[in-house]
């Protein structure tokens, strides 16, 4: 989209926040500047934790936090302001209350509202879990990226295939800790002493991880186990089924939106004189 033309300020903003294009230089400039100063600010985070670093550097640390909160608080404020030109936030409240609670929306609060709670709690332990925070705005990356924007398109479009999918995971744990429990209880009455302590098991084997700390020891528990980690490798698929086919469709439809171009100039085909 381009950003210089006879549009209002308002649309040209939106454009280059909400509808980036790396073909222009704005949108280009700010994508960048704002996921090097995200990836700048974890940097910063892990270094803090190293006390002799942060000791000697410890005043460019809370620059660069500051800063960064000033320039994420500005970004979500013009988001909020500029929303309205999309035509699925046009009301100009309910509109605003609805891109609120989207996705980047949150992560764009979250990113900047608990630096300004803080201070206010006094609680130096609240102070630092809310440091911790800054992993989030990796997040942020998404409404930069448009790898990450198909990738949380695919998980909103699957939802329901995937919220479906980790139900009868959990109808499966559920079944799995019943089995063995009934089948091992009487031979590891610790590991094994009710169902809820039974399912620790049960994640364990269907993930795969497979700890060794509690193993069957019976035969029935040996067969259970044994079903289980099959039914649990099938259930990863199920998943990678669902996500595999979200990505394809979206690829798909780039395909289509994309103009053809010519193989050897380069150059757009206008399909309308063939």
């Amino acid at each position: 989209m381009p950003i210089l033309g006879s549009v209002t300020l308002k649309r040209r903003i939106y454009e280059v926040l909400e509808e980036p294009d790396h073909r222009n230089p704005v949108s280009l400039v700010v994508d960048l500047s704002i996921a090097a100063l995200i990836i700048l600010n974890v940097i910063a985070l892990a270094l803090e934790t190293v006390e002799a670093v942060d000791a000697r550097l410890h005043t460019i640390f809370r620059a660069v936090e500051m800063f960064s909160v000033l320039v994420f608080t500005v970004e979500y404020l013009l988001r909020m302001w500029v929303c309205t030109e999309s035509p699925r936030y046009r009301h100009p409240v309910f509109g605003r209350l609805r891109f609120a609670v989207s996705f980047f929306a949150i992560i764009d609060l979250l990113a900047v509202l608990p630096f300004y709670i803080a201070p206010l709690t006094g609680d130096t332990r609240f102070i630092r879990a809310v440091r911790l925070l800054r992993f989030l705005w990796l997040a942020k990356l998404g409404e930069h990226s448009q790898a990450v924007r198909t990738i949380v398109l695919v998980f909103e479009r699957k939802r329901h295939e995937l919220g479906a999918t980790l139900f009868l995971g959990f109808i499966l744990v559920l079944l799995a800790s019943s089995a063995m429990y009934f089948a091992e209880h009487d031979d590891q009455p610790e590991a094994f002493a009710d169902i809820p302590t039974a399912m620790w098991w049960s994640v364990v084997t269907m993930t795969t991880v497979g700890y060794g700390d509690v193993y069957p020891m019976s035969l029935a528990g040996r067969i259970v186990g044994a079903l289980i980690a099959v039914c649990g490798i099938m259930m990863f698929a199920i998943p990678t089924a669902i996500i595999g086919s979200g990505f394809y469709a979206i690829w798909r439809e780039q395909e289509r939106e994309q103009p053809r171009t010519c193989p050897h100039c380069g150059e757009p085909i206008d399909e309308s004189e063939e």
